[in-house]
């Protein structure tokens, strides 16, 4: 029994505790990092700069239009995030980067997303503190606020269109004389 003792000591709870911690703290980084804005792009920044820091970016044949002169003019390569295939496209307003949208099909999927939109709920939570949330037969909405934007994340549950939408905005505080 002693020597038993003696093989399993190097090996103590508190050990395998730390060493599961570090692992967990390595994969957690490594999902924040799937989720974030891709290296270099930051919002207001102008097309050229987003180009110098993303150099495989290219333009859209048919630009997206959104309110507030939004224009969804370039796109990216295909990002993996949460088991999912997400289609970056980065919308211009004024010359300056003011909204980056990640959109995947979730039709595939057994669960429609469902396991996906919780892992990134999980990863929002861990990046940005508790979200707004709203619920309905069809979609379900999480919203975090950061000092520079605000992101929300739509899961679409309908089983012809199931999707997930990941949105950084350019974050637009206004006080009551304008509303």
């Amino acid at each position: 029994m002693s020597k038993l003792r003696s093989v399993v000591l190097p090996f103590s709870f508190g050990r395998v505790v730390c060493a599961l911690g570090a692992c967990a703290a390595v994969f957690a980084a490594q999902a924040l990092h799937a989720q974030a804005l891709p290296p270099g792009v930051r919002l207001g920044m102008t097309s050229d700069e987003l180009q110098a820091a993303m150099p495989a970016v290219h333009r859209v044949q048919r630009p997206q239009r959104l309110a507030g002169g939004l224009l969804g003019s370039w796109q990216a390569a295909p990002v993996s995030v949460a088991g999912l295939a997400f289609e970056p496209t980065f919308f211009f307003a004024g010359s300056q980067l003011r909204r980056v949208e990640f959109v995947a099909s979730a039709q595939a999927l057994p669960d429609g997303g469902a396991a996906a939109f919780a892992e990134l709920v999980r990863w929002g939570r861990g990046a940005f503190g508790s979200e707004l949330a709203s619920n309905d037969p069809g979609t379900a909405y999480a919203a975090w606020t950061s000092e520079a934007a605000d992101v929300y994340l739509q899961h679409v549950r309908d089983v012809r269109r199931a999707s997930l939408r990941l949105v950084y905005k350019a974050r637009q505080v206004r006080d009551g004389s304008e509303l």
